[in-house]
């Protein structure tokens, strides 16, 4: 059974306040993951490495200016839009179900994963300089 989304709402929007584009079905998913170019996508969670470290990253990263951003920028999540998550872990197989966790494709294939066991423990600004470290290897 899914949150309520009174309960996350403000953990969705902690994100879609800085741009970060919410997928909901599991056709908003296979829209953004037929594009070419660069994307990230956030599976989100309602646990506190989510809340401590891994949102408070992707605000950080995506509100600085000097950064160069990928192409899209996009999160689903997990507990709540359960066929969209479904839907995305079909692109990564793979990888066993992990949330929170950040995923980067470069033109519809995976060139990095953050797991969940490496947000957490970890502090917002170590994850984003992952983060910043993803995107000046593959954000052209």
């Amino acid at each position: 059974m899914p949150y309520s989304p009174l309960l996350i709402k403000p953990f969705k929007d902690e994100l879609t306040e800085v741009g970060v584009k919410e997928l909901i079905t599991p056709e908003d998913v296979d829209k953004v993951m037929a594009l070419d170019g660069t994307t990230m996508v956030i599976i989100n969670s309602v646990c506190g490495c989510a809340a401590g470290m891994a949102r408070p990253a992707v605000v950080q990263i995506m509100t600085d200016e000097s950064i160069k951003k990928p192409d899209r920028v996009v999160t689903v999540f997990a507990g709540q839009d359960l066929e969209a998550t479904a839907r995305f872990r079909n692109y990564i197989a793979d990888i066993p179900p992990s949330s929170p966790s950040i995923a980067f494709f470069k033109d519809q294939e995976l060139v990095y994963f953050i797991p969940k066991h490496r947000i957490e423990g970890r502090d917002a600004r170590a994850v984003a300089s992952d983060l910043q470290a993803i995107f000046e290897e593959f954000v052209v």
